[in-house]
């Protein structure tokens, strides 16, 4: 296994230097897509306190998730595994035990760190009473928005004689699950503004031509899970104000937790790391949740504000796997161990160095229904986007993403793309084999 070393440890306090071995805090909400900021478009949100981490960090804006599920992401992202290699493309599927002792916290713990946990973990086993120990964290808060920002800053308040690592997990926007079933929101309230308040609809809004087929069979036959079948245009647009709000409550929480850090002095020399686990359908093609893998579902927020970043205010293009990269990031930048089972890289570098090439040339992200066996794969290239779907019509996508960001023309339809087809249809099926997926073999589409 690969191994990290460092020449001594550093000496910790309030504003002082300790580059190699920062205090951690990974602050994760549930369901952001990653246009539900207004660093990137604030025309209907207003999230301050993530655009600071933006402004006073690198923003990567083409993230995307290892999976557009809870578990499944989560996963990913402290175990560093793709999902469909264990069997973990639902949700509360068992944990494998051969992964338990080599998960994100402990290999930080291991290298000195003092690891803490607040809020939603959505893994088999890891949401533990306050104060018990999980997957190397110990319970700060349970799975509960409110205190959960409270419960981080006593925390922060406490005197550390080793560095700290930190994960903040919000349930928040992912009430807007429970706002579409007409559900009491278990960690926020909404307050119904006048339709004509309420955001208008995407461009994007109506499915595009060759969409595939399975997309609205899903939403037909799993009624629960997508009530906006029936929705109307208002209905869409008081969806669409119900979760700007809840991205606003979220930020809020988020502010009070920089400012803790700010007034502590541990702000400037801390590394933090904003994302989200999956999007949500946010009204364009007329889906609500996630699962899809639609543009706005699998596009995650991810910003680092570093010590050693080479600038602030900065917009990275480069691809990077959210799930997958965030443990070898994190243990690089703790001086832990990075197990040789993880299939991601750390992005350190695109963070310290200008002129760092990419580390990826391409993404996977993989889906399973989650209230069927439905399965999909996206792989993203620098330019394009391949999509394919296990079953239907239509089941291979084929999008310009310079071009045609929203998704509307399929290129899979056109015979003059079929060079371009094969190539993105040879990355996958590589991809496939070298991460030991299981599939039957018959939703594969081989190169021609």
């Amino acid at each position: 296994m690969k191994k990290i070393h460092i020449s001594g440890l550093a000496i910790l306090g309030a504003g002082s230097m300790f580059a190699q071995q920062p205090n951690i805090i990974y602050i994760m909400t549930d369901q952001q897509t990653a246009e539900a900021m207004s660093c990137v478009d604030s025309t209907y949100v207003s999230t301050p306190n993530i655009d600071k981490l933006a402004k006073d960090g690198i923003r990567f804006t083409n993230a995307y998730c290892a999976a557009p599920l809870s578990g499944p992401s989560r996963f990913a992202m402290f175990t560093g595994v793709a999902p469909g290699a264990e069997g973990m493309l639902k949700n509360n599927v068992p944990f494998p035990e051969q992964l338990k002792e080599k998960t994100l916290g402990n290999l930080v713990s291991a290298a000195g760190y003092l690891s803490a946990y607040a809020g939603k973990w959505h893994l088999p086993e890891a949401s533990l009473p306050v104060g018990e120990k999980s997957f190397g964290f110990i319970s700060l808060h349970d799975h509960n928005d409110y205190g959960l920002t409270e419960s981080c800053i006593r925390f922060l308040k406490q005197k550390h004689d080793k560095p700290f690592f930190l994960v903040v997990s919000f349930d928040n926007p992912h009430n807007i699950c429970e706002y579409a079933r007409n559900q009491v929101l278990p960690f926020a309230e909404i307050k119904e503004p006048d339709l004509e308040d309420c955001p208008n609809l995407p461009a994007n809004f109506s499915p595009a031509p060759y969409e595939a087929e399975i997309i609205r069979l899903e939403q037909q036959v799993h009624f629960p899970t997508y009530p906006v079948i029936d929705y109307t245009r208002d209905d869409w647009r008081r969806y669409l104000n119900a979760y700007y709000r809840l991205v606003e409550t979220v930020d809020n929480e988020i502010g009070k937790i920089i400012d803790a850090l700010v007034e502590l002095g541990l702000y400037e020399d801390a590394l933090i790391i904003f994302s989200s686990d999956h999007g949500d359908g946010v009204a364009a093609n007329k889906w609500n949740q996630k699962s899809a893998l639609f543009e706005e579902i699998v596009n995650v927020p991810f910003i680092v504000k570093a010590p050693d970043a080479f600038s602030g205010n900065v917009k990275r293009p480069e691809l990077i796997n959210a799930g997958l990269d965030l443990l070898p990031t994190i243990c690089d930048y703790a001086a832990a161990e990075i197990p040789a089972h993880c299939t991601g890289k750390s992005i350190r570098r695109l963070v310290e160095q200008e002129n760092s090439e990419e580390i990826h040339s391409f993404v996977v992200t993989e889906t399973m229904f989650d209230k069927s066996t439905t399965r999909g794969w996206m792989v993203r290239t620098p330019h394009y986007k391949y999509v394919l779907y296990d079953k239907g019509k239509y089941r291979e996508q084929l999008f310009d993403m310079q071009a045609d960001r929203r998704e509307r023309i399929n290129l899979a339809v056109e015979k003059k793309q079929s060079g371009l087809l094969n190539r993105h249809r040879e990355i996958l099926n590589q991809w496939i084999a070298d991460n030991h997926i299981e599939t039957t073999g018959r939703e594969i589409i081989p190169a021609e």
